[in-house]
Order: C-alpha cells, then sequence, then structure tokens
C-alpha cells in the first residue's frame, strides 16, 4: 500500500482512548532509542509529522503555536499527539476527564479537531463484582426484587420501595457482616492482624499515588489516634474503626515508596497501644491484587475516593465498593461526579475543592501550605508523630518537605 492508502485506512481504523491527564504518564519516547529499534517505523513518524507540520502551516498557526503540537520534539516521540493525529475518535474516561482534556490537556488539538473528542465512562461488570463475589448480597436482592436485574441493573432501584423496611434493613446489615468476618479471617491469616468485624471498615485501595492521596488519610489516622490518647470525651463517644489500605507503587516512585513505609510504621505503633487499639486499628495488605479485592469490595463500610479533584481520569473501585453497599467520601473527581449525579449527593460524603477551584488555585498560586501548618497545632502534633517513628527524626523529611514547600496535590 502507498502512504495515502494507508493512512486512509489507519484513520478510519483507530481510536485513542486516553487514561490521564497526568503530563509524566502522557508518554514520550527518546528518539536515539526508538530510531535504533524500529528504523522504519521511525522514518514513518518522521513523514508522519511532516506532513502534520504541513497541515498546521495551511491553518495558520505560528511557530510557538505548531511546536507543541508536533509529533517529534527535540530528543523524544509524543506518544499522546501520535495518537490523536493518527485517530478517528479520541475518548476521555469519565466527564470530568474528557471535559479537561478539552480544556487543558489537548485544548490545542480540540481547537483543531472538536469533532474526535468525546466521553466513554469507564464501567465495571456486575456479573464479576456483584453475582461472582457477593452471593449473600445477590440472594438478599433476589428474595426482595426478583431477578430481573441480573440483566438490567437499572431495576436496583426497585430496592428503594423497601429502604424503611426493618427486616431489609437488618438482612443488608448481617450481608455486611458475613463479608467483614470474612475480611477480618483473611487479614488475620494473611497479615497476622486481629480485627473487629463491629468496628466500622473505612478502605482505601487503589494504586498508589500522590494525587489520590493515601498520605491525605494516614494524617488523618495519626490525628484519630492522637486525639484518643488525649481527648476523653471523644474517645468515649468514639466508634471503633479499622482502616485498611492495599496499593502498589511503581518501582522507580521515590515519594509512593516513602508513603507506603510511613502507613506501615504508623500502623505498628497505633496497633500495639494498648489505650487505643480496641477503638483503632489500621491495616496495609502486603500483597494487595484482584482475589484480595473480592474480599475487601464486599467488607467495606466506608469508601474513601478522596483524589485532588481534576486529577483522578475515572476510577472503578468507587462503583465496585457502591455495588456492594459501601458509603463513599470523596472528592468531586473522576467517576465520582457521575456517580454523585446517579446516586444523589446525599447518598455520598463529599469534601474539598472542585476541579475549577483546583485550577484556579494554581492559576493564582496563592497556596501556603507552610502557614497552614504554623497555625494548626494538630498539624504540628502529627508531624512531631511522624519525627518520633524512628531512631532519626529526620527519616521522613522528604514527606514533610514536599508538603510543607509544594504540596501540590492539596
Amino acid at each position: 500500500l502507498g502512504y495515502d492508502e494507508s493512512w486512509d485506512i489507519t484513520t478510519k481504523t483507530v481510536a485513542f482512548t486516553n487514561h490521564t491527564i497526568l503530563q509524566e504518564a502522557l508518554e514520550k519516547w527518546d528518539i536515539k532509542i526508538f530510531q535504533t529499534l524500529l528504523p522504519r517505523i521511525y522514518e514513518i513518524i518522521q513523514e508522519m509529522n511532516r506532513r502534520f507540520t504541513r497541515e498546521l502551516e495551511a491553518k495558520g498557526l505560528s511557530k510557538e503555536e505548531i511546536y507543541p503540537m508536533q509529533l517529534i520534539g527535540n530528543n523524544n516521540l509524543r506518544m499522546a499527539n501520535i495518537c490523536i493525529f493518527g485517530s478517528f475518535s479520541v475518548n476521555g474516561v469519565a466527564a470530568l476527564h474528557t471535559e479537561i482534556l478539552k480544556a487543558e490537556t489537548f485544548n490545542n488539538f480540540y481547537k483543531l479537531y472538536p469533532e474526535k473528542f468525546n466521553n466513554k465512562t469507564n464501567g465495571v461488570t456486575h456479573r464479576r463484582w456483584l453475582f461472582h463475589i457477593n452471593q449473600e448480597l445477590v440472594s438478599l436482592l433476589d428474595k426482595t426484587i426478583g431477578k430481573a436485574w441480573h440483566k438490567d441493573l437499572n431495576k436496583l432501584e426497585d430496592l428503594l420501595e423497601f429502604k424503611d423496611d426493618k427486616k431489609v434493613q437488618k438482612l443488608v446489615k448481617d450481608m455486611k457482616h458475613a463479608k467483614k468476618v470474612q475480611l477480618a479471617e483473611r487479614i488475620k491469616k494473611l497479615e497476622g492482624i486481629e480485627i473487629d468485624p463491629n468496628s466500622i471498615f473505612d478502605i482505601q485501595v487503589k494504586r498508589l499515588h500522590e494525587y489520590k492521596r493515601q498520605l491525605l488519610n494516614i494524617l488523618h489516622i495519626i490525628y484519630l489516634y492522637l486525639r484518643l490518647k488525649k481527648d476523653k470525651e471523644f474517645k468515649k463517644n468514639f466508634h471503633p474503626q479499622t482502616f485498611i489500605f492495599g496499593a502498589k507503587a511503581a518501582p522507580t516512585y521515590y515519594m509512593a515508596k516513602r508513603i507506603i513505609e510511613l502507613i506501615n510504621v504508623a500502623s505498628k505503633v497505633i496497633n500495639a497501644d494498648e489505650e487505643t487499639n480496641d477503638l483503632l486499628k489500621v491495616v496495609f495488605v502486603v500483597n494487595y491484587n484482584v482475589t484480595y479485592a473480592e474480599y475487601i469490595m464486599t467488607a467495606a463500610d466506608l469508601s474513601e475516593q478522596i483524589s485532588t479533584a481534576s486529577k483522578e481520569a475515572s476510577g472503578t473501585g468507587n462503583m465496585k465498593f457502591m455495588m456492594n453497599g459501601a458509603l463513599t467520601i470523596g472528592t468531586m473527581d473522576g467517576a465520582n461526579v457521575e456517580i454523585v449525579g446517579l446516586a444523589g449527593a446525599e447518598n455520598n460524603f463529599i469534601f474539598g475543592m472542585t476541579a475549577p477551584e483546583v485550577l484556579e488555585k494554581y492559576a493564582k498560586n496563592n497556596y501556603n501550605p507552610r502557614e497552614i501548618y504554623e497555625n494548626d497545632q494538630r498539624l504540628i502534633d502529627v508531624f512531631n508523630f511522624i519525627e518520633s517513628l524512628n531512631e532519626n527524626p529526620h527519616h521522613f523529611d522528604s514527606i514533610k518537605h514536599n508538603l510543607l514547600n509544594s504540596d501540590y496535590f492539596f
């Protein structure tokens, strides 16, 4: 095939699903490596780039506008640019994500090809994340609303008729307790930690990344622990809570590794404290995978979906948790936005800034985390505790400096 015929077929066949707005995850490949490994393909991309540049010039774009859009930069090939140019369709994976792609990440391409951009919100299958993993809930639903929901998940709304039915409420509570007992047994076996199935299971499982803010979660847990230690009234009214983390991190992601270490070291101290460990436990499950997730998603009371708004492309753990009856505490980010729209704001615990507010903060550059820290004794106490976790008080300084000097993820 000649170039024109090949290009015609390709651009009618190939679509690009974008999974992230984070610049560091939009791949750029080193020219020297690419040229050595794929010399002929490199030649083809050079020709694509030549023609694309010509197209942009014909549309009257300036050199300054053309350079960031080109397929080849100074030292690298820009894979996202290649994908957009060569595709008939470009989609984000949640309504908010797609809007950010259009307004921010790929705004220059959106102006060029508005017809290419569309949204396809991620989803999960209830065949896997309900039928397969939660027979207790399946049989409860079948007995209560029949089996039509198996093929049409919208039929779950029929359950609303029973929301004030004490019998059904008890069945739901029993179902949740049974799943919590199963998870507690698994954690005892694999991690050697005993947790109380009657405590609130507050769970955050997902990849470890600063934007997903597992760090915010552990700072809050340390704050709770310190308050339980000194506030008798608070302790008296505190319902036992078990915080569960599961996460993997990229091998070279230094800050993620540090956060994992902090959670594990802090949990050892908290779990060993006999003054409070009947009220507060922390577990970081060692090898978080799909099998573990099948136990975790069904046992959660509270689902932590707390990414910095504008950063989470979609998220699907939030769907798995909610499908099994967990309440969501979260930010208006990713698919949380659509979940809140469908399930109702009154059925979610939403906090924090919205995506436009976050982007405005970046634009104004007026956020001063150090000032917040210096004027809040609770935060000072939390960091004093972190410094006490290692013989070397500076062991976790990289986390502290990151938070107090930039705190890019708020």
